[in-house]
C-alpha cells in the first residue's frame, strides 16, 4: 500500500477529472500517477493537473495491465459499454476499482465484475454518488431509527431539467441505446425543424433547446464548466472553440434532427416483500435540474426531501422537525460535483482503501449487483408493455 494511496485514471473526460480533483484537494490522501484516455488532449490536461510522469500517460488502458501492479486503485471512467473488459482485467492485477456508473450495460457484464472483483480479493465501489451525499443518507439514518415508522410508500421524482436533457439525452453521450445504455424513459418523438444546426437556424431564437443560448450566452458569461465543458474535446472552451464545436460537432445539432433513442418520461411503480410499494418517475420537461424531490409515507409519519432540506412530520405529536446537512464538499466541488456527493464519494472509497476496510464504501459489489439487476427488469417491464414479477430468474 502507497502512502498517499496511489490511483490510475482510466478515462479522463468530465468524470474522471472530476473524482481526480479529489488528489489536488488532499495530496497527503491521495495521488494520481497515471491516466489512460485515447485523446490527446484529456490525457494531457490530466497529466499537467497532476504531473503524472511521461511514461504513465496511456492512449488505452490495455497497456497498464500489461505491466506490473504500481498502484493501489483505478478510477474507470469510460464510456457506459467500455466499463467490463477494464474492470475485469484491473481486478485480476489487484487493484481496487472505482467504477463509473452504471457498472455495466448488460447482467452478465455486472455479474462477471462482481466475480472478478470477488475472487480478486479486491473492493469495488460504483459510482452511486447520492448515497454519499450527506442529507440523502441521514433519510435513511432517519428511517433506520424508526422517525416515520414502518414505511408504507416511497415517491420520488426525478427532474433532469429541459437542457440536460438536451445535452447528455439527445445531444450527448446518453443520446443512443446501442452506443450508451438504455434509459428509464419511455420512447420520444421526433418533429421537424427549420434547420439541422443551430447555428443555421431560422427559428433559433424562438427554441428554448437552442445550442446557442445553452453553451455559447454561458461561456460569453464566463461559465466554463459543465455543460460547455463538456462540448470541446480539444481545447479549453472559450468563444471561439465553443462556436466550432457547435458548426462541426454533435452539440451543434437540431434536438428535433437527432439520433437519439431514449426517451423523455417514464414512471415505474414498484412493490416489495411485505407490500411496500414506491413510484419512481423520471422526466425531462422541468425547470429544475436534477434538484429531485422524495416523499416517505409511514406509519407513524411523513417525510418529505427536497435537495435542500428533510422535514418529518410526526402523525402522534402532530410537530414537523426539519434536517440539513453541512458539507464542506461545495467549497471545493461545488454543484457541479453533484451538491459535493462526487467529493464524499471518493473520499469513502480513499479511506476503504487506505484503512483495507470495504465497509467504509456503501455501494459495494452484491448490493449493486442487486440494484442494476432490478433496473434492467423494469426495462424489460417497460419494453414487454407488463408487470415483472422479480424472482429467482433475475437473481434478485
Amino acid at each position: 500500500m502507497y502512502s498517499p494511496v496511489h490511483v490510475i485514471v482510466v478515462g479522463a473526460g468530465c468524470r474522471g477529472e472530476n473524482y481526480a480533483k479529489f488528489a489536488s484537494i488532499h495530496p497527503k490522501r491521495m495521488k494520481v500517477v497515471a491516466v489512460a484516455d485515447p485523446r490527446k488532449f484529456a490525457r494531457t490536461k490530466m497529466q499537467q493537473q497532476h504531473k503524472i510522469e511521461d511514461k504513465n500517460v496511456f492512449e488505452d488502458w490495455k497497456s497498464i495491465v500489461e505491466r506490473e501492479k504500481f498502484a493501489d486503485a483505478v478510477l474507470i471512467c469510460t464510456p457506459d459499454r467500455i466499463h467490463k473488459d477494464p474492470a475485469v482485467a484491473f481486478a485480476k492485477k489487484g487493484y481496487h476499482i472505482l467504477l463509473e456508473k452504471p457498472m455495466a450495460t448488460t447482467a452478465e457484464d455486472c455479474r462477471a465484475i462482481v466475480e472478478a472483483c470477488t475472487q480478486a480479493d479486491v473492493m469495488l465501489s460504483v459510482g452511486h454518488v447520492l448515497r454519499y451525499d450527506p442529507l440523502i443518507h441521514k433519510i435513511k439514518v432517519l428511517i433506520d431509527a424508526g422517525v416515520v415508522g414502518d414505511v408504507i410508500h416511497i415517491q420520488h421524482l426525478e427532474p433532469v431539467g429541459f437542457y440536460h436533457f438536451a445535452h447528455s439525452f439527445v445531444r450527448g453521450n446518453w443520446r443512443n441505446e446501442a452506443e450508451s445504455s438504455f434509459a428509464l424513459l419511455a420512447k420520444s418523438s421526433k418533429t421537424s425543424s427549420a434547420g439541422d444546426r443551430c447555428v443555421d437556424c431560422s427559428v433559433e431564437r424562438n427554441c428554448p433547446y437552442s445550442a446557442c443560448k445553452i453553451y455559447v450566452d454561458r461561456v460569453k458569461q464566463g461559465h466554463t464548466g459543465w455543460p460547455v465543458s463538456v462540448i470541446c474535446p480539444n481545447s479549453l472552451p472559450d468563444v471561439e472553440s465553443v462556436n466550432e464545436a457547435l458548426r462541426s460537432g454533435p452539440y451543434g445539432r437540431c434536438v428535433y434532427e437527432c439520433d437519439n433513442d431514449v426517451c423523455s418520461n417514464q414512471v415505474v411503480n414498484m412493490e416489495f416483500e411485505g407490500g411496500l410499494t414506491a413510484a419512481f418517475s423520471m422526466v425531462a420537461f422541468t425547470k429544475e435540474i436534477c434538484q429531485r424531490k422524495t416523499t416517505i409515507y409511514g406509519s407513524k409519519g411523513e417525510m418529505s426531501y427536497d435537495s435542500d432540506e428533510i422535514c418529518v412530520f410526526e402523525f402522534l405529536t402532530q410537530r414537523s422537525t426539519k434536517h440539513t446537512a453541512s458539507s464542506e464538499a461545495l467549497e471545493h466541488y461545488g454543484m457541479s460535483g453533484h451538491g459535493g456527493a462526487d467529493y464524499h464519494l471518493m473520499n469513502a472509497f480513499i479511506s476503504a482503501v487506505a484503512n483495507n476496510d470495504p465497509s467504509m464504501i456503501r455501494s459495494g459489489p452484491e448490493e449493486t449487483l442487486i440494484s442494476h439487476l432490478l433496473v434492467f427488469e423494469a426495462e424489460r417491464s417497460r419494453v414487454e408493455g407488463r408487470v415483472v414479477y422479480c424472482g429467482d430468474s433475475a437473481g434478485l
